[in-house]
């Protein structure tokens, strides 16, 4: 037995479940693992394993861009390093304003251990391929983020294993995220050569960008908003029908973000139709909202995002042996070269153009 497991079987024992039968979940790209408890009543909960040693340290809020990146990766991008005490303390404040976070059953945040509540398997990805109608999901999930964004956004968050800072994703983070492009596609594409100029230009191109989404980083944002991330909650109505899940990386961002991460996904193609849709309603819900302004915004964080995602799935494929990311990486290339027809990114669509040839932005 692993000293892994022998922590894990303590803690069950210790929260009162040492007899649940548990199922182990399939993995994601991450190195957090769930397992699936049925206990001897027959009710089911979710094991959430995080070793802490698995990750680098989160940021600290003190540290300096310089000693982010002295830190390694979680500090650069205000990552959580997996903590449970992020995903405590960010399921209390959602759950504060009237939003569907797991409970709570049992944590040991030391050991980055925690039995939360199951919400089940009814991904919004898994019952709209089974059949159910779109947009009433999709409009639930942004009542949901309307009601994120219309709450006072904490500095600190509290939580059952204690406090956990909500860091704003500013411009280090965020051209961390872009400069994972440069990075990690010349490994996936060996004809595509960025060098030191060409990078330097990458930068200097996203540099409005970056300093416009921090400067308009005033609400929590899941960071993670997605099809794959939201569960269809039975009983529930309008925002609280949404089950929230995989949030400990949440910082404080600009309102756009998780809109993004929802209507241009990685994983499932959402049309314009269904896009347009879910846009207006948001701006229903949040009238005060300077639309032009906001779309501005939604447009040029939107290719960041992507080109940060195409860098992480490049990644995956050539240095993890995970073949399965390539399939996904045409669809973010139409979300990134659709975006770049916006007259605000005509520097980065320049640099593009310069830089990665047509037929390889596909």
């Amino acid at each position: 037995m692993s000293d892994r497991e022998a922590l894990r079987l303590d803690f069950l024992r210790s929260a009162g479940l040492a007899e649940a039968v548990r199922a182990p979940l399939p993995g994601d790209a991450s190195t957090r693992r769930y397992e699936r408890l049925t206990t001897a009543s027959g009710a089911s909960l979710m094991l959430m394993d995080q070793a802490p040693a698995a990750e680098s340290q989160p940021c600290d809020p003190s540290w300096t861009p310089e000693q982010r990146h002295a830190h390694g990766w979680n500090a650069v991008a205000r990552l959580s390093a997996g903590r449970i005490e992020a995903f405590a303390a960010v399921a209390a404040h959602l759950k504060s304003l009237g939003l569907s976070a797991p409970e709570i059953v049992a944590v040991d945040a030391p050991n980055g251990l925690a039995v939360i509540e199951d919400f089940g398997d009814a991904l919004f990805a898994n019952v709209i391929n089974a059949g159910a109608e779109e947009a009433p999901l999709y409009r639930a999930a942004v009542e949901a983020l309307a009601v994120l964004h219309a709450a006072p956004t904490p500095d600190v968050l509290n939580g059952a294993a204690g406090d956990w800072p909500l860091l704003t994703y500013d411009q280090t983070a965020l051209q961390g995220g872009a400069d994972l492009f440069v990075e990690w596609l010349p490994k996936l594409i060996p004809s595509l050569a960025f060098n030191d100029d060409a990078v330097a230009e990458w930068r200097a191109v996203w540099a409005p960008i970056t300093a416009a989404g921090e400067a308009g980083a005033t609400v929590m944002a899941h960071r993670d908003y997605h099809a794959e991330n939201l569960i269809r909650l039975d009983g529930k109505t309008g925002a609280a029908s949404v089950g929230l899940i995989d949030f400990q990386d949440a910082v404080k961002a600009h309102p756009s973000w998780d809109l993004h991460s929802l209507l241009q996904d990685a994983r499932r193609d959402v049309s314009p139709a269904l896009e347009a849709l879910a846009l207006d309603h948001y701006f229903a819900l949040r009238p005060e909202t300077d639309r032009e302004a906001f779309m501005a915004a939604y447009k040029g964080l939107a290719a960041l995002n992507e080109a940060r995602i195409l860098g992480i799935f490049a990644r995956l494929v050539a240095r993890d042996a995970k073949p399965k990311y390539a399939a996904f990486m045409p669809r973010m290339w139409a979300h990134l070269n659709a975006n770049l027809k916006a007259p605000s990114l005509e520097a980065v669509a320049a640099w593009m153009d310069r830089h990665v040839p047509e037929d390889l932005r596909r």
